[in-house]
């Protein structure tokens, strides 16, 4: 910890233990009842009785750029109570912040941080904004219902039959309380008679916040994706017909950090001479496990089933399993990986397995050079 951060953990201690010894507690003895009361005794110095940050003539360190505004719902509805929770219990480093940001796992117990956790939820008085507890991790094929400000790479390697590859580069971005939109750039790697590469067919989406519950812990949301034929038929890497595609998303968050995903939809080609409409129906079921009692990197196993069926005579639903792991790669948990092998059920002869790949950076969480120590 530098000077600075030093001068400025210190000052942050300071002026809160004057209040601790006012209510006729020592803080490891500390025994205030409420959220609003610990927020006040321990958080205020800093953080400001508004929870937008203490004032400028007030401060005694500068602000880092990453300081929070919980009056904020764009930026603090997103993050998940285990986020909090551990930045509380550990101190700013526990999720690559500031130093200025104390741990008070000596002070408070894990009863009090929830409590300070809960008030701190009040900052943001606007209740149509999904909380981060709803925020589950991403499976590789199956559509998350939650809303999302990330950027994510994809790849696919067939690992039987004819060898190629295809990637995408995904945007995507919140539009208010209930609203993302997407944008997908493909590019593939074919193998026939030779290699041949090129772009594959762009895509732009959007989905909608239908129903979410803080009770019961579930969302559901609705969107909609226009592909169009920007790929090279001669190459084999798309442009057979523009696709209308609607689907719906429903996440449920299950007890002992595990969750449900869900999505069903259909694809509608402008041209079905050329490309067949279809339906799928997918579903993903996970469980993350996190060290330092929950508190630490997090590690996520999921298993996806995939079914899927064209609207041609005699086609039969594919069926396909995908077991992966989403793998946490900075301490802020903003940046993460994905790996999984998809595997037919049925009609293998006609389907391949694929080995898929993908790296995840939610940059509303900071940039990509933060976040790592």
């Amino acid at each position: 910890m530098g000077a600075f951060f030093s001068r400025a953990y210190t000052i942050c201690i300071l002026l809160a233990y004057p209040v601790w010894v006012l209510v006729g507690q020592t803080p490891n003895t500390l025994k205030l009842q409420t959220g609003k009361e610990i927020f006040e005794a321990g958080c205020v110095s800093c953080h400001g009785l508004d929870g937008k940050g203490q004032a400028p003539s007030l401060q005694a360190f500068t602000r880092p750029s990453t300081f929070p505004d919980f009056t904020d719902c764009p930026g603090s509805t997103p993050e998940a109570d285990v986020q909090w929770r551990a930045i509380i219990t550990n101190g700013g480093p526990a999720r690559g912040f500031s130093p200025i940001m104390p741990s008070f796992k000596d002070i408070l117990t894990r009863d009090q941080i929830d409590k300070v956790i809960g008030y701190l939820r009040s900052f943001c008085t606007e209740s149509k904004w999904p909380l981060g507890n709803l925020n589950v991790p991403r499976a590789i094929v199956t559509e998350k219902a939650f809303l999302e400000d990330e950027i994510v790479l994809t790849s696919n390697v067939n690992v039987q039959g004819s060898p190629g590859v295809s990637s995408s580069a995904i945007w995507e971005k919140r539009v208010g309380s209930g609203g993302q939109i997407e944008a997908t750039v493909p590019y593939n790697f074919v193998h026939e008679q030779s290699w041949a590469s090129g772009l594959g067919d762009i895509a732009l989406g959007y989905k909608q916040k239908v129903f979410f519950s803080r009770k019961t812990q579930s969302l559901l949301t609705l969107g909609g994706e226009v592909t169009a034929p920007t790929g090279d038929p001669a190459k084999g890497t798309g442009g057979g017909s523009t696709i209308f595609e609607v689907f719906a998303a429903f996440g449920q968050v299950l007890p002992g950090a595990s969750f449900l995903q869900f999505q069903t939809g259909t694809e509608q080609p402008a041209h079905p001479d050329k490309v067949p409409r279809a339906y799928y129906a997918r579903t993903a079921v996970g469980k993350t496990f996190a060290r330092d009692h929950g508190l630490g990197r997090a590690w996520t196993p999921i298993m996806e089933l995939i079914a899927d069926r064209d609207f041609i005579k005699g086609a039969v639903t594919n069926w396909s399993v995908i077991p992966e792991l989403q793998i946490p790669l900075s301490k802020r948990l903003h940046v993460l990986a994905g790996i999984g092998l998809s595997l037919p059920i049925n009609n293998i002869s006609d389907r391949q397995k694929q080995l898929m790949f993908y790296l995840l950076w939610d940059f509303a969480d900071g940039s990509l050079k933060e976040g790592w120590r």
